[in-house]
């Protein structure tokens, strides 16, 4: 059975993930004044979560899909990441924070390096270099002022949980209903 097949048969898991997912986003936007820890509490669930599904797609397909070891390592550090949260759950946010904010000020000095060695082969070079500062403020706006920074990522989060979570949702009812028109081919 090939990977569209083990997806299909378990259809279920992509909408269990993108219900978990949605509820957790719905959960940050309506809850605003929720403390962090719990927030970084209920994040872990929904990652601990994810990761278990992840890791039963893979077992239920490791005989017929010869990279069901990516599913396993997927579910395993969603697990991982999960209890990581559950033990740590002030770290969990600090970690993350800082992790964006070194990503985009490296990011940010890497757009402007590109920007200058660009500035005589293309024209409106300057977007790049826009790019870039917004991205070194970003990072540096995120390592001065954290509690602010974490905030923000709150919303990007709850946003993010959204989206993925309506995406897992259909795919799981086109999986569904690829797993129904390959049974009757």
């Amino acid at each position: 059975m090939s990977l569209t097949g083990v997806i299909a048969r378990n259809w279920w898991t992509l909408l269990l993930r993108g219900l978990i997912a949605l509820a957790f986003g719905i959960f940050i936007f309506l809850q605003p004044d929720i403390s962090l820890t719990v927030l970084i509490l209920v994040f872990g669930i929904f990652i601990f979560a994810d990761g278990i599904l992840g890791v039963w797609t893979a077992l239920a397909g490791r005989k017929s899909d010869e990279d069901w070891w990516v599913w396993l390592l997927w579910g395993l550090i969603g697990i991982g990441i999960g209890i990581l949260a559950f033990l740590a759950p002030d770290i969990t946010a600090l970690a993350l924070l800082f992790y964006i904010a070194i990503w985009a000020i490296a990011t940010g000095v890497l757009q402007l390096v590109a920007a200058i060695r660009l500035r005589k082969e293309i024209t409106g070079e300057w977007l790049l270099i826009i790019g870039g500062i917004a991205s070194v403020l970003l990072g540096v706006l995120l390592i001065a002022q954290p509690g602010v920074g974490i905030l923000a990522l709150l919303w990007l989060l709850a946003a993010y949980a959204v989206l993925f979570g309506l995406i897992m949702i259909f795919l799981a009812f086109k999986a569904r209903a690829f797993g129904r028109e390959s049974v009757r081919l």
